[in-house]
């Protein structure tokens, strides 16, 4: 069995889409026929070489999507053939199986335990998720990356029963997610900060009560007016800004203030802080995927989808094909496309 793939041979160079062979799958895997991929900036960041040296070129990438399963390597139970499933890059319950290959005419192809810029996939059985059927698939894939981080960050990371108002400092798939979650839990004042209008917009329709555009205008005064001068109680920054990231860090209390950071910068680059902040009770976390255990949480979005709670929908406003690998690219990079999808189903290779 083949399957075609986007595959980067060199960092910084467009990807290119060849022929795979699919490998026997060893214990602990399971052959995915994929829906639909997502793309994001952390892999955005990879293939552009601002996470640093890339160890396993040329390198199979991609880590969400949907998908239904084709078949299961030995000691899977997680899954059975014709399940369908979100692909997530953070682990859950199952065998972690850390890497694969494939090969190619081009030569052995290096994968990690899970991989998505291809229409069929050899995947971990702990990087899958199996989902109710009701959902359609294009809708799961979001649920693979975005949507776990950001409403991750609200449920595991602020205490919602004694938060007022929180900052979203970047309004992409994580951004926004973390805005349809905190309205749905009922956080009051809900503030989001981008560049690009459009992005506000949705923000707004998703749950932000304020929105304000960071071009030309003072980000800090703007929360603090809205804040009767006490900042907010949470800030989320998920734009991958060393200017956002200090920002976010600001526009909370020195006394009980917390600031996450979700975004990645490039490699090396750093933040600067005023440490007497954190001496007087600021706080600075990260976080890795929200804290999301993916086994519990995606079936929860999945329901919350369902009745009408979150709109994942609305987060999904452009569809590519494979061939379109290097567009998608592009338009990540330049603020054309928030959350792209990848169709691998339907008209994998147009024309």
């Amino acid at each position: 069995m083949k399957t075609k793939a986007a595959i980067l041979f060199s960092i910084n160079q467009p990807l290119r889409i060849i022929d795979l062979d699919i490998p026997k799958l060893k214990p602990g895997q399971v052959l995915v026929d994929i829906a639909y991929s997502g793309l994001c900036r952390s892999q955005l960041n990879e293939i552009k070489g601002l996470k640093g040296k890339d160890n396993y070129l040329p390198h199979a990438l991609g880590h969400e999507g949907s998908g239904i399963v084709l078949d299961v390597g030995q000691g899977v139970k997680k899954v059975h053939p014709g399940d369908h499933v979100v692909m997530t890059w953070i682990k859950g319950i199952g065998y972690d199986v850390p890497s694969t290959s494939y090969h190619s005419p081009e030569g052995l192809i290096n994968a990690g335990a899970i991989s998505t810029f291809m229409q069929k996939t050899v995947i971990s059985e702990n990087r899958l998720v199996p989902i109710s059927r009701d959902i359609p698939l294009k809708e799961a894939a979001v649920l693979g990356c975005a949507v776990p981080t950001g409403a991750g960050i609200v449920l595991n990371k602020i205490d919602a029963s004694n938060c007022n108002s929180i900052a979203v400092f970047g309004v992409g798939g994580i951004g926004l997610s973390s805005i349809m979650v905190a309205s749905a839990v009922g956080i009051k004042v809900i503030i989001a900060i981008d560049i690009i209008e459009r992005k506000l917009n949705l923000a707004q329709k998703l749950g932000a009560t304020h929105i304000l555009n960071a071009n030309g205008s003072d980000i800090l005064s703007d929360i603090m007016g809205i804040t009767n001068s006490k900042g907010v109680d949470y800030s989320i920054e998920a734009a991958g800004k060393k200017e956002t990231m200090e920002s976010a860090f600001q526009s909370v209390p020195d006394t009980n203030g917390k600031c996450i950071i979700a975004g990645n910068l490039s490699d090396g680059e750093m933040i600067e802080i005023n440490p007497m902040s954190l001496i007087k009770g600021k706080k600075i976390v990260g976080t890795w995927g929200g804290e999301t255990i993916p086994d519990e949480d995606i079936p929860k979005y999945v329901q919350w989808y369902l009745s009408g709670r979150i709109e994942l929908d609305q987060l999904i406003k452009k569809e590519y094909y494979l061939n379109d690998i290097n567009l998608v690219i592009s338009d990540l990079e330049n603020g054309k496309v928030d959350r792209p999808l990848i169709n691998m189903n339907t008209k994998i290779l147009k024309g």
